[in-house]
């Protein structure tokens, strides 16, 4: 099984080697950057793929040895351990090359990324809960060295948001936020509850590859955009000028708003960035449709429908639905230091996907 993985490899990394070396890929900018990332991404699974490779000639070489059954019972001796120690590297090789062969099965693991987080059921309360949330991604970002970028934000009177949309750049961005997407459910009394009775609220989560232009081929025929004044909150920050920016995707019937900025360019350019996102998390869930079984063995489908997580205040917990595990570590997780979470679920998810491989 191994050695055809390493055929395939082999035949990609020449194609992509091909297609680097032709003069005419430079001037396309995005295809030469997406090209030479994907070639960086095999060339480590080549280097431990001839390691193995050596491994296993040294190894039927000492099994000839051993099968000579030599007089010498020292030399004899020799050729076990040889043969034991190969056996070892030769394991931990075999583990090193699933490892890198996961990882190239998701190309989005070194992409920017687009969070969306939504106010579900609750009301205001949600509201409050989906800027906790935000709260909580920018600490667990800046312990990291991760850099944000808001994008777009609905806030509420009372401090909280329907909806923000914010970008994560920097090394691991996908990684860090890749089990997030879905329902985050919040019990607690609410700062609007009077009574001090317990409510339960929830917010959806949306973390979505920043998808490059080859990628995602948009029409300029396809978009509907509009402009219009930005709204606010009123006062000196009320922009005046029409730079607000509404895309209709015709096709799809998405619709991408955004007004942070005071810059009609700037605001179509964010825009674009969250349709391309949007389109391209469309496109991969048709393909994960496609292969419903397979996504099934693995963590959480990443449906924004599915309950993933609650944070329960009474209690000081916070319990991932997924894997079942509980952590009294309220507090701490809500100001970010979400890595124990972080390394359970990517455990479980690269065991039950090394199983199917």
């Amino acid at each position: 099984m191994l050695q055809e993985h390493f055929e395939k490899v082999k035949t990609r990394a020449k194609e992509l080697e091909t297609q680097l070396a032709d003069p005419g890929l430079l001037k396309d900018r995005p295809r030469y950057q997406a090209t030479a990332r994907e070639l960086a991404r095999l060339r480590p699974i080549l280097e431990s793929f001839s390691a193995y490779e050596r491994i296993v000639k040294e190894l039927a070489d000492t099994e000839v040895l051993l099968k000579s059954k030599s007089q010498d019972e020292d030399l004899m001796k020799l050729y076990e351990e040889e043969r034991g120690e190969l056996l070892k590297r030769k394991a931990g090789l075999e583990h090193s090359i699933e490892a890198k062969l996961l990882e190239g099965s998701e190309p989005s693991l070194d992409k920017n990324i687009i969070v969306e987080i939504r106010a579900g059921t609750g009301g205001e309360e949600a509201a409050l809960f989906a800027r906790d949330l935000f709260r909580m991604y920018s600490r667990l970002m800046d312990r990291h060295g991760l850099r944000l970028e808001m994008i777009s934000a609905n806030p509420t009177g009372k401090g909280g948001f329907k909806e923000v949309i914010f970008g994560v750049s920097g090394e691991g961005a996908y990684s860090f936020f890749r089990f997030e997407s879905g329902t985050h459910r919040v019990q607690r009394v609410p700062e609007t509850e009077a009574s001090g009775r317990i409510h339960t609220s929830a917010a959806t989560v949306a973390v979505l590859p920043e998808a490059d232009e080859v990628e995602v081929n948009i029409k300029p025929e396809d978009l509907r955009i509009e402009v219009c004044r930005a709204g606010g909150p009123g006062g000196q920050g009320v922009n005046t000028t029409d730079s607000a920016v509404q895309i209709l995707h015709i096709p799809s019937g998405l619709i991408v708003r955004c007004q942070d900025e005071r810059s009609q360019l700037k605001n179509k350019a964010k825009a674009m960035r969250v349709l391309r996102a949007r389109l391209f998390e469309m496109e991969q869930e048709k393909q994960a449709r496609a292969i419903s079984e397979n996504r099934r063995k693995q963590v959480g489908s990443g449906d924004r429908s599915e309950k993933i997580r609650t944070y329960n205040f009474p209690d000081n917990r916070v319990t991932d639905h997924r894997i079942g595990l509980t952590l009294h570590a309220l507090q701490e997780i809500l100001d970010g230091n979400l890595d124990e979470l972080i390394d359970a679920l990517a455990k479980e998810d690269r065991a039950k996907k090394l199983g199917a491989l």
